[in-house]
């Protein structure tokens, strides 16, 4: 089982990967995404019933959350902003600083100003939990900022409850492997400490054309 813990990747390739890659590799294995289980529960943290979605410019463009949202509550509205330069700033060690606020700033002001009554703000990619202190402090206190982490976990834990032949399949060995598509892993394992919360050591991982 893979998790696809990309708001960009669940919104662009999810579909074609689970629909004709896996059919081909091995129809017995999973790939889930991140956009479904998210969508099936953000509308029970608003009260005013309108929500905004940060994300990249291709998961905003993608439409999704506007789709996933509306199937599973009609009858709230959705406002979406992308935040092109949230991701830079992260991956470049900048987040923490000074420099970040402007862009935080800027981007908050652009999605609240679509609407006065946004009640619920989903940080809808997993590099923006790392400006979640600078986010907190330039909302109003009526407008709560939502991460997906604990919200997926969840949802897989659900998945498995109701899926006892793949739960059946994992090792339970509580191992951990990273690998990296990028040729510096040294450079991928000083970012992803960030992220992990722990020092991390990967592994080159080859991808196949």
């Amino acid at each position: 089982m893979v998790i696809l813990a990309c708001n960009t990747a669940s919104a662009k390739a999810l579909r074609t990967i689970q629909q004709v890659d896996l059919k081909g590799e091995d129809p017995a294995k999973r790939v889930l995404g991140v956009i479904r289980p998210t969508a099936e529960v953000i509308g029970n943290y608003t009260q005013t019933k309108q929500i905004g979605v940060l994300g990249t410019k291709g998961t905003v463009q993608s439409g999704s959350y506007l789709l996933e949202i509306g199937n599973f509550f009609p009858d709230i509205k959705v406002y979406q902003q992308a935040c092109p330069l949230w991701v830079p700033l992260i991956e470049n060690g900048e987040h923490d600083k000074p420099g970040a606020d402007y862009f935080v700033e800027k981007y908050l002001q652009q999605i609240l100003a679509q609407s006065p009554d946004i009640d619920t703000l989903l940080l809808a990619c997993t590099h923006y939990p790392l400006l979640l202190d600078k986010i907190k402090a330039y909302l109003p206190s009526y407008v709560q900022a939502i991460p997906q982490g604990d919200i997926v976990a969840r949802s897989l834990v659900d998945y498995l409850h109701r899926h006892p032949e793949m739960e059946t399949m994992l090792s339970k060995g509580k191992t951990q492997h990273f690998y990296t598509t990028t040729d510096d892993t040294l450079d991928f394992d000083h970012y992803a400490e960030l992220f992990f919360g722990a020092p991390v050591k990967s592994g080159y991982a080859e991808v196949m054309c």
